[in-house]
């Protein structure tokens, strides 16, 4: 990236590729335009707005589910014992010296026809998933449902370490992997994450629960497409076990998903104007990304060049936003609630009324392309 990449394949006049051992090419992310615009998820985002207190009595309604989230949640959580861990799909460093190292050489020689704006799209799932102090962080400041101390017995804490320790897995997989493959220039990485840790996050849900599952239900989607992307492309460059590793992560994300959205359906229940009014505020915000804040020292406009690589690939797209928006209207069954006050009403018009205006948006967007 300008967090550059760093790559074997040197360009030349004819656009072929050499694999001699010549100077590596430096490839930044700044090239690698698209005149699609980055999907509503991937756009810079607004300023931080100050924070709102949750009402007390919707935190008594998160208060009042934790039975139920001992019983329909944690169970969702995978014992460390049945878990995957990176070692398993990485160079297997107890071996001798000899089998590490063709190991490692097996690698490289399957990543080095990995394309370069892969690698970029890549690299940035990558640091994002490396930002996960600032998601714990975000998450504990939510009421009603935060770890405050670092070790609550709330089965909402409970989830919630077990969430971080989870993903904590794919940005230690898929740093090692890059830094094994030689493609990529790993300080200029390291100082990324180091700026995007130290810049934080702001995904616009305040310290409101209700928003704040409603965005990870949606965002964890979004990765589980985005890991599920890399992982096809993968596979059609012909790198199966980085195919297996994006699948791997991909499953999780699932499951994560799986998690987010029926907390969200047993909110409705519970709630249900409260609920859809937190679903459109944060369908009015759009759902950000949240490693906009991604910067390398050098690029000020990093984010948005990852985000314009990962359009053009099909990695995360419009259309899987307005997907992903779809489903979820589907999975929650917005359009069927009945018993709203007229606030509630509005939100649900505005909610399952929003896909549609997306899609012709950017159709009108992409007529208007020269």
């Amino acid at each position: 990236m300008a967090m550059q990449l760093q790559t074997r394949m040197m360009s030349t006049p004819s656009g072929s590729h050499s694999h001699h051992h010549s100077p590596p090419h430096a490839i930044s992310m700044a090239h690698a335009h698209t005149h699609a615009p980055p999907p509503p998820m991937l756009h810079s985002p607004p300023k931080p707005k100050p924070h709102s207190s949750l009402p007390p009595e919707k935190v008594e309604v998160l208060k009042s589910l934790e039975g139920w989230a001992s019983q329909c949640v944690l169970p969702l959580v995978k014992p460390v014992e049945k878990s995957w861990q990176p070692h398993d799909l990485l160079p297997d460093s107890s071996l001798s010296s000899e089998e590490f190292i063709y190991q490692v050489k097996t690698l490289r020689d399957r990543t080095a026809e990995l394309p370069d704006d892969y690698l970029v799209v890549l690299v940035g799932d990558m640091i994002t998933e490396e930002a996960l102090p600032s998601y714990q962080t975000w998450f504990n400041q939510l009421d009603g449902v935060g770890d405050k101390l670092g070790s609550s017995p709330s089965p909402w804490a409970v989830w919630s370490r077990a969430w971080t320790s989870e993903e904590n897995r794919h940005g230690d997989l898929l740093k090692t992997y890059l830094y094994l493959s030689g493609r990529v220039d790993m300080l200029m990485i390291e100082k990324t994450i180091h700026y995007l840790i130290g810049a934080g996050v702001d995904v616009k849900t305040e310290n409101n629960p209700y928003m704040g599952f409603v965005y990870t239900s949606f965002q964890e989607r979004a990765t589980f497409i985005s890991h599920g992307n890399t992982a096809r492309l993968a596979t059609k460059s012909g790198d199966p076990v980085l195919a297996r590793i994006c699948g791997t992560i991909a499953a999780d994300e699932k499951r994560h998903e799986n998690v987010y959205s029926k907390i969200v359906e047993k909110l409705l229940e519970v709630d249900p104007t409260g609920t859809m009014i937190a679903i459109a505020e944060m369908m009015r915000k759009k759902i950000t990304m949240p490693a906009y804040f991604m910067h390398d020292g050098r690029d000020p406009h990093l984010f948005d060049h990852f985000s314009a690589v990962a359009q053009r690939l099909g990695v995360y797209t419009v259309s899987d936003y307005v997907d992903i928006l779809e489903f979820l209207i589907g999975r929650w069954r917005l359009r069927e609630i009945q018993g709203l006050t007229a606030e509630g009403r509005r939100a649900q018009d505005f909610v399952c009324g929003l896909a549609p205006r997306i899609r012709r948006l950017q159709e009108r967007i992409v007529d208007k392309q020269p």
